[in-house]
């Protein structure tokens, strides 16, 4: 299903509170807050521009990288690799993090 996901997959769920469930099965609320298109990374031949969505943790979380499922709508990912970017200026006290589809 992965190799399936498009930007539009996301665009209902932007600025909209979700959960992402974290490798030990817990539950992280989060809020997507951006996609951004990326067709410089886009794989040669490839059916779908590349893209990342951007995931703001809505409390504190140690979590840092790992598989991770994502409900979307009447979908749900399974096993999208979830990794944490630097708060670089933003919150400290929230989680931000990046799903890279290329």
């Amino acid at each position: 299903m992965l190799n399936l996901m498009t930007l539009n997959h996301f665009q209902p769920l932007l600025n909209q509170t979700s959960v992402l469930y974290l490798p030990d099965g817990s539950a992280l609320p989060i809020q997507i807050q951006r996609l951004t298109h990326a067709p410089k990374a886009s794989l040669p031949g490839g059916s779908r521009t590349a893209f990342s969505v951007l995931l703001e943790s809505l409390v504190p979380t140690d979590f840092v990288d790992g598989l991770c499922r994502l409900p979307l709508g009447d979908s749900c990912l399974e096993n999208v690799f979830v990794s944490r970017e630097p708060a670089m200026g933003r919150d400290t006290q929230r989680g931000y993090f990046c799903i890279v589809f290329n």
